[in-house]
C-alpha cells in the first residue's frame, strides 16, 4: 500500500511539474512577444491580467489535448462563470428576440418622458464573449445613461461561421425597432453600440438599417475600438501595437478568419497581405491607406513594406472579406453618407486604432456628424475590464463616461 501510495504521490507530483513547466512556458514565450509600452498607464496590472488571459489558454488546450473539452468552450466557461444579483436600480430580464437570447436593462426609476434604446453586441473576436461577459458595462450604461440596454447573445465563431453574429444582431435589432412601445422606448432614439467586434457589428447593422424606411431610423451609432477591415493588417497601428496585450496582430487575423471560415487556415498570407487581388487593393486604397491616417499617429516605429505577390488560392478562401457587412469600412459612399450620428472611441496601444481613423475620416467626408474620443494611454479591451475584479483602469473608466455622456447629449 505504501509503495502504491508513494508511486501516486510521485505521479501527481510530476504531473504538478510538468503542467507548471508547461504554463510557465507558454508565458514566457508570450511575454518574449508582447510589450507594454511606457505610456500605458499601470503596466504591471495589464501584465497580471494578460498572464491570467494566458494561464486560462493554457490550460484550455491541456483539456482539450486529454479529450475533457475544448480549449475554445473552455475560455468562454472561465469567461462567463461570474453572475451578479439583482441591480437595485434596473429591472434585468432575459428574454429571445427572433430566436437570439437577449439581456434588457430597464431603469426602476419612473419617466416623464420615453428613454433611449441602446442595442449592445459584446466584443470577443466573434469567438468569445457573452451576456454574461458585459454584464457590468451593460448595468453601468443603463444605469449612468438611463437607457433601456439590450444586450444580444449573438451566435459565436467558430461553430457558426460569417454571417451568423451579423444576422444574430440585425434580426434583435429590427425585431426591437418593431416593439419599442412594449418597453417605453423612443422611437427617434435607438443606438446601435458595441466594443471591438461588437463594434464591427454595430457598423455593419447601422449600414443596413441607413436605407430602410420600414423601420424606425437610427439616432446614432457608437463604435469602441471597432475592427472594420481584414485587407491590410500592416497599417501603423497593427505594427507599432503588434505585441501590445490584450490583442496582438496575429490574434486579429487569427480572429477575423475564425468568424469567416471556421478556421485560421493561410493566417501568415493574410497578415502579409497576398489574399487581395491587385485591382481590389487599388480599389480599396482611397479608404484604406496609410495616407489617410494623420501624421501624428505614425511618429512610432512605422516603416513603408513594398507590394507582396497575389496568392489567388487564398483570395478565393477569404473573398468575403471584402463584403461591407464583414468589413464595413468597405461599404460604398452611397451608403455611408446615410449614416446616423457616430461616435468612436480609439485606443493609442491598440492594433485596431487605426480602423476607427479611417472610418472616422470616411465618415467625415460624407457628411456625417462625427464625436471622437481617444485614449492617448489605452489599450485594446480597456473598456470591458470595468469593474473586473479590482482590474479596472482609470483611462478604461473615462472612456466609458465619455460613452455615457455621448448618449445622455442625444
Amino acid at each position: 500500500m505504501a509503495v502504491v501510495l508513494t508511486v501516486l504521490v510521485l505521479f501527481l507530483a510530476g504531473f504538478l511539474a510538468g503542467f507548471i513547466l508547461l504554463v510557465m512556458g507558454a508565458i514566457n514565450f508570450d511575454f518574449s512577444n508582447s510589450e507594454i509600452p511606457p505610456g500605458v498607464n499601470q503596466p504591471a496590472k495589464l501584465r497580471i491580467i494578460h498572464i491570467i488571459l494566458i494561464c486560462t489558454a493554457v490550460v484550455g488546450k491541456i483539456l482539450e489535448n486529454i479529450g475533457i473539452c475544448t480549449q475554445v468552450n473552455f475560455v468562454r466557461y472561465m469567461q462567463g462563470r461570474k453572475t451578479l444579483g439583482a441591480d437595485a436600480k434596473l429591472f434585468i430580464k432575459d428574454l429571445w428576440f427572433e430566436k437570439v437570447p437577449v439581456r434588457i436593462y430597464q431603469p426602476k426609476a419612473p419617466s416623464a418622458s420615453q428613454r433611449r434604446g441602446v442595442m449592445f453586441f459584446h466584443g470577443g473576436g466573434w469567438v468569445f464573449g457573452s451576456l454574461e461577459t458585459h454584464e457590468n458595462l451593460c448595468r453601468f450604461i443603463a444605469r449612468e445613461s438611463e437607457s433601456v440596454v439590450v444586450s444580444v447573445g449573438y451566435r459565436l465563431a467558430p461553430e457558426h461561421k460569417y454571417p451568423a453574429a451579423y444576422e444574430d444582431c440585425l434580426n434583435a435589432t429590427q425585431h426591437f425597432l418593431q416593439h419599442l412601445e412594449h418597453y417605453g422606448v423612443d422611437p427617434a432614439r435607438v443606438i446601435v453600440c458595441g466594443d471591438s467586434a461588437g463594434g464591427n457589428l454595430a457598423a455593419a447593422v447601422s449600414q443596413t438599417l441607413a436605407g430602410r424606411s420600414d423601420f424606425p431610423k437610427l439616432r446614432a451609432q457608437i463604435l469602441i475600438y471597432p475592427g472594420l477591415q481584414a485587407l491590410d493588417f500592416n497599417l501603423p497601428s497593427y505594427q507599432q501595437n503588434r505585441g501590445v496585450p490584450l490583442l496582438f496582430r496575429e490574434r486579429a487575423a487569427f480572429f477575423a478568419l475564425l468568424y469567416l471560415n471556421g478556421d485560421a487556415l493561410h493566417m501568415q498570407e493574410v497578415l502579409e497581405g497576398s489574399h487581395i487581388p491587385p485591382d481590389l487593393r487599388l480599389k480599396y486604397r482611397k479608404w484604406v491607406s496609410p495616407d489617410n491616417i494623420p501624421e501624428e499617429f505614425k511618429v512610432r516605429g512605422v516603416k513603408p513594406l513594398g507590394p507582396t505577390d497575389f496568392i489567388a488560392e487564398v483570395y478565393e478562401t477569404v473573398k468575403r472579406f471584402c463584403e461591407p457587412m464583414l468589413c464595413p469600412l468597405l461599404a460604398e459612399d452611397s451608403v455611408v453618407h446615410q449614416l446616423p450620428e457616430s461616435f468612436i472611441l480609439t485606443c493609442e496601444y491598440d492594433v485596431l486604432r487605426d480602423d476607427g481613423l479611417l472610418y472616422k475620416k470616411r465618415l467625415e467626408d460624407n457628411g456625417v456628424r462625427v464625436t471622437w474620443y481617444h485614449l492617448e494611454d489605452g489599450f485594446h479591451g480597456i473598456i470591458s475590464l470595468y469593474d473586473y475584479c479590482g482590474f479596472s483602469f482609470p483611462s478604461g473608466k473615462r472612456g466609458l463616461d465619455s460613452v455615457v455622456n455621448f448618449l445622455k447629449s442625444l
